[in-house]
């Protein structure tokens, strides 16, 4: 799964957040979410056959149930989602985002230096 992009709606989110702490049945998803956003069974069940195919989980059958795996790392999906969410609002743009970033908020002395290892890893050497 790595290195293919697989966009996810906020909903397939909410699906795999859950699925990657720990694979689960259609029923146990459906008991998760039910209170929270009043989905019913079919909603679930549709949103899992999408993920299914877009590659992001699979399914083993125990006894009568299906459990759902995650295929797509959590990794992964962060970094698609990033990527998009930069090419969208910034334009690719890694300097304009943090530009605009601190603009809008004083940064702490823990904030800098956490950019600047950041900055160190990826080769910028930042001082």
């Amino acid at each position: 799964m790595a290195g293919e992009k697989v966009n996810l709606s906020d909903c397939e989110w909410k699906l795999m957040n859950r699925l990657w702490e720990q694979p689960m049945t259609i029923m146990e998803l459906t008991n998760r979410f039910r209170e929270e956003t009043g989905w019913s069974k079919n909603t679930v069940i549709t949103m899992l056959s999408r993920l299914e195919g877009k590659g992001a989980v699979r399914c083993e059958r125990e006894d009568r149930a299906k459990r759902y795996y995650p295929v797509l790392r959590q990794k992964d999906a962060a970094r698609q989602e990033t990527e998009n969410f930069l090419g969208k609002v910034y334009g690719g743009s890694l300097g304009l985002m943090m530009s605009a970033m601190v603009e809008n908020r004083r940064l702490t002395e823990a904030d800098v230096a956490e950019l600047s290892a950041i900055l160190e890893k990826a080769g910028g050497g930042a001082k």
